[in-house]
């Protein structure tokens, strides 16, 4: 007999619109940050890379495996504006798509979330 299968956890909703994730000097040029909202227990987390004035947001979560692309600022893998990879199965993404060009996931992608530079403030559209 065939056990039931449970359901899958669905991640947490992404921020409200409006909500402001830092400071865009706080995002250093070629450079990324993590970040995660909610409950500790089960937040959404969301990297943010930017180049220039140009912020672009990913939902911190692999394809491949579900796990976080990185937990910590300093444990992001980044060739900056170039890509960016998973630091737990070394997938490499391309920064401005978020297409994976190299390791399991391979043509799978990111999951892009809205954002916008205002005020020199990072927000969630």
């Amino acid at each position: 007999m065939q056990e039931p299968s449970l359901p899958r956890k669905q991640p947490p909703a992404t921020p409200a619109t409006g909500t402001v994730v830092c400071l865009l000097a706080d995002l250093p040029d070629g450079g990324g940050r993590v970040f995660s909202f909610g409950p500790e227990d089960d937040p959404f987390r969301l990297i943010l890379l930017r180049s220039g004035d140009q912020v672009i947001a990913w939902h911190n979560r692999c394809p491949h495996f579900g796990q976080p692309l990185a937990l910590k600022d300093e444990w992001l893998i980044l060739k900056p504006h170039t890509t960016l990879s998973c630091n737990v199965h070394y997938a490499r993404f391309r920064w401005n798509d978020g297409v994976c060009e190299s390791g399991d996931c391979e043509g799978e992608s990111l999951t892009g979330v809205p954002v916008t530079v205002r005020d020199g403030q990072v927000l969630i559209v």
